[in-house]
């Protein structure tokens, strides 16, 4: 076994919540990736209610720390969770009401700053629990100390 720890740093994308039986977009903090190479966003369904929800994912990107004049990730920026599949990135992070306690993956190769991932459902009117981490990796600076926030 390897130490991998030290080479991360775990940031919060979305708290864990439960969304409430509308179609409200959970929009994730922006990431700030400078002093790492890689940024992987992980989601975390719990029990989806709703038996005809999606949950759609898109990933912004930009260089201002507010995202101001940000525009949406192209595919050849992101990473698959599946590479030999012939769906888009950030489909392959999306699911659907059937998806219950499972896990996606959707990686950031892009040149800007700053990042951040947006969940958006539709057709929802159940509760939708989920939470987002951003694991930043391939840290400029190592040992790397977890910060809190």
């Amino acid at each position: 076994m390897r130490d991998g720890s030290s080479n991360i740093q775990v940031k919060r994308s979305t708290s864990s919540i439960s969304g409430a039986g509308d179609d409200v977009a959970q929009v994730g903090e922006i990431i700030d990736t400078q002093g790492y190479d890689s940024l992987t966003f992980v989601i975390n369904t719990g029990v989806l209610v709703d038996a005809n929800a999606t949950f759609a994912v898109v990933v912004d990107e930009g260089d201002d720390s507010g995202l101001s004049g940000s525009n949406a990730v192209v595919d050849a920026d992101l990473v698959k969770q599946d590479p030999s599949s012939a769906t888009a990135p950030e489909a392959q992070a999306s699911f659907a009401f059937g998806d219950d306690n499972e896990v996606r993956k959707i990686g950031y190769i892009g040149s800007k700053r700053y990042v951040r991932l947006t969940i958006t459902p539709t057709g929802n009117t159940g509760a939708w629990p989920i939470g987002v981490v951003a694991i930043l990796s391939n840290a400029s600076r190592v040992p790397v100390t977890q910060a809190a926030a």
